[in-house]
Parts: C-alpha cells; sequence; structure tokens
C-alpha cells in the first residue's frame, strides 16, 4: 500500500517534545522490539522494497547494518543480490568530515568499527562509489511523520553528503528512509538543512513523498 506525501514545514508546538527528547523515545520504542518482531518486520520490509517502483531497474544501491533497533534491510538486499544489484555501505570519509562515501559491500567484506563503533569497510580497500553515481541510499530514520517529515540520530551525515542534490536535482539517486511502522508520529518540522525524501518504508507501507 502507498500512501502519497508532500513535505512541507511546521512550526514547533508549545506541546511539542523537542527533538533529542523525541528521539529517545522513539529509539526506546524501537530497541523494544523482540528478536521476532524485528525478523518479521525485516521480511515485511523486503517485500515491500521488493515491490517498490523507485528500486526496479537500481543496479547500485547503498543501505546500512542494522543497530540499535533499526529496521534490517539485510534480507532485502540478500534477495534482491540474486536480480544483480549490488549493494554499498556508508563510510565515514577521512577529509571530509562529516560526509560519506559509499564502499561495495558483500558477504565475505572486512568490516572495521569506526569512531562511533558502526561497522564498516576500510576506507582504502574495496570499490568505492560516489554519492551522485548511485541509483538508490537506503538509510534508516528514528521517526518519521505522514508529511514527509523525519527525524534522523542528528549527525547530519546524509544530509550533507547529498546537499548537492538541492542544485543538481537530476544526479540524486533515489533517496528512501526506512523505519518501523511504529516510529511514525503525528507531525515532526522540517528542518532547512533536510534534503528531501523521495519516500518512506516501512514493515507496513509504502509512502511517498512529492519532491518539488
Amino acid at each position: 500500500m502507498t500512501n502519497v506525501i508532500s513535505p512541507q514545514p511546521f512550526e514547533d508546538h508549545p506541546g511539542s517534545q523537542p527533538r533529542s527528547r523525541l528521539r529517545k523515545t522513539l529509539r526506546r520504542k524501537r530497541q523494544a522490539l523482540s528478536v521476532e518482531e524485528q525478523q518479521i518486520a525485516a521480511d515485511q520490509l523486503a517485500l515491500n522494497l521488493l515491490r517498490h517502483p523507485d528500486l526496479y531497474r537500481a543496479r547500485h544501491v547503498a543501505i546500512y547494518l542494522p543497530r540499535d533497533g533499526e529496521i534490517d534491510p539485510l534480507v532485502y538486499a540478500n534477495i534482491a543480490r540474486q536480480r544483480g544489484m549490488h549493494f554499498y555501505l556508508p563510510v565515514l570519509h577521512p577529509v571530509h568530515r562529516g560526509r560519506l562515501v559509499f564502499s561495495h559491500f558483500k558477504d565475505d567484506t572486512e568490516l572495521k568499527a569506526n569512531r562511533f563503533g558502526i561497522p564498516e569497510p576500510p576506507f582504502h580497500k574495496g570499490l568505492r562509489r560516489p554519492p551522485w553515481a548511485l541509483d538508490a541510499v537506503l538509510f534508516p530514520l528514528v521517526g518519521f511523520d505522514e508529511f514527509g517529515g523525519r527525524l534522523g540520530m542528528g549527525g547530519g551525515f546524509y544530509d550533507r553528503t547529498f546537499a548537492f542534490t538541492r542544485v543538481r536535482p537530476r544526479l540524486a539517486p533515489k533517496l528512501i528512509g526506512l523505519a518501523h511502522e511504529c516510529q511514525k508520529v503525528s507531525e515532526l518540522p522540517l528542518e532547512s538543512w533536510d534534503i528531501p525524501l523521495h519516500s518512506i518504508v516501512t514493515d507496513r507501507k509504502r509512502y511517498r513523498v512529492k519532491v518539488k
């Protein structure tokens, strides 16, 4: 099922939670999911991604290794590899701080924890792909709403890395946020630095975002 949503700015209202508090609340919610619930969610997410029109012709797709209760995209990746798709993991750029590059990821890829404790391929090994050369990017969300508002971990890595899409939208890969349906909230403000998504996919639905 696909819902169509349009990104639009919102003013914070007196009763809204600060982003930091809301981030903690939503992280606890996804962390509370059992192993069985996470596996079911991963299977359902895979079905929704396999049917996603933005991924039909994609061949080079960035994903992530789930942690902190994030919904798992690896079930989808394992199936999609059989269709000839190639997957890439984000790697912290050693020179351009706050930005990412993407390294080819296979089952036997060597991984090493970065400064945040997140496993990633070594920067100087393997095939790398620049952000503009990806067909699609699947990245985790902490929270989202039906209007395109989203909440991440607060580091801004994806926003800085894909800031070029504002001035060169034709080079933009399809940016697809992933989350558990339980991470949906009624309203989230869009910040000025937020790069618009093309869609949001959960274990229950696909939400289409109208990019202006």
